[in-house]
């Protein structure tokens, strides 16, 4: 039967007797939309019922999250989905309900953080072919032991074509963007095709704003707590007794920027995490470790610089400014726009942005 939406936005018709709505609980004809000029309707039917429930979500929530998002009423009878409301609104919705559709047809999952983040792809025009490809480009898509990664954001797909084509990128801006994780999952990725013999992980050890102290233990001890992202990352990507085994042997390494100093990182692919935080001589030097068949990214937020002397001294920026546009390089700016955490993220971001602060 026909849905009836509980939570609807407020250009819904008032007028009318009272129906029984998703939460089993009475509400108005404030369910229905407004008969209003350039309004529109669109159908769209699935051929795999059994992703039909996945797809709606318990009790239609993802249906009812699309609906509020971008304010349109959408009914739902059988292997079809009636969608209506404002012309450009009923467009967004249609297209991301086949991308939902989309990402439930490759085993991937579908919460609330994945459909926001489909809701807000939706203003880009490149929404149908970065979820599902055309006949002549691939779906872009990163694939590790432990699930498939496809981007959150246009700017992410962008990312995504850069880290599977050039050889060194800077990946610029706030956190919650992707810019690490995708590099991460990237670096898995070709190490489990063998494309790459060895994985190495960094980020300079500097504290930020506060100071820790004496901490105890090895020398491992001492740094793996700024390196937890790192590690958080991976562990994301990979089985656990893999990523130890690999720890053990070699195959994956990660270090604080010091221990790179007079090596050179062939079959390797290289991460710097934070690289706002290094020195122009330390950005320098771990440039200077490249080597054949690999390839690097240097992941950083320059408004986030914790080093005495501020932006002044960041080597990230430096690198930037000095090697943006040479052949090889490639560089990848993210926004507020672009966070993929949960919407309020990005808006606190924005507010920081907005007064000039760090975030």
């Amino acid at each position: 039967m026909a849905r009836k939406p509980a939570n609807v936005p407020s250009s819904r018709s008032a007028k009318g007797q009272g129906i029984k709505g998703r939460d089993s609980q009475t509400t108005s004809v404030l369910a229905y939309p407004q008969r209003e000029a350039h309004r529109a309707s669109a159908e769209v039917s699935f051929d795999n019922q059994s992703l039909l429930v996945p797809l709606f979500g318990q009790f239609d929530a993802n249906l009812v999250q699309v609906e509020n998002r971008l304010g349109v009423f959408i009914s739902a009878r059988g292997d079809r989905v009636h969608i209506e409301g404002p012309e450009d609104s009923v467009a967004r919705a249609r297209d991301v309900l086949k991308a939902m559709y989309d990402r439930l047809a490759l085993g991937q999952d579908l919460d609330a953080g994945a459909i926001e983040s489909l809701i807000a792809m939706s203003n880009e025009p490149t929404l149908e072919g970065i979820i599902s490809g055309t006949i002549d480009t691939p779906p872009i898509m990163i694939r590790t032991r432990r699930k498939t990664i496809v981007p959150r954001s246009a700017m992410q797909a962008t990312y995504m074509h850069s880290l599977s084509r050039d050889d060194i990128i800077f990946a610029l801006g706030p956190a919650g963007t992707g810019k690490t994780y995708l590099a991460v999952a990237q670096a898995v990725a070709q190490l489990m095709t063998g494309s790459v013999q060895r994985l190495i992980l960094s980020r300079p050890a500097v504290e930020a704003g506060e100071k820790l102290g004496f901490l105890p233990g090895d020398m491992k001890d001492k740094v793996d707590p700024y390196l937890r992202p790192l590690y958080d990352a991976l562990y994301d990507c990979m089985p656990p007794e893999q990523v130890e085994r690999r720890l053990a042997s070699g195959e994956i390494e990660i270090a604080p920027i010091a221990f790179m100093r007079g090596r050179t990182l062939a079959d390797a692919f290289v991460i710097l995490d934070e690289a706002q935080n290094t020195t122009r001589e330390q950005m320098k030097m771990f440039l200077t470790r490249f080597g054949q068949n690999s390839r690097m990214v240097i992941c950083g937020d320059p408004r986030q610089v914790d080093i005495p002397g501020g932006d002044r001294m960041s080597g990230l920026a430096d690198a930037v400014e000095k090697l943006e546009g040479v052949e090889g390089f490639g560089t990848i700016r993210f926004t507020a726009a672009d966070v993929v955490r949960h919407p309020i993220v990005g808006r606190i971001v924005e507010a920081y942005e907005g007064t000039g602060e760090q975030a």
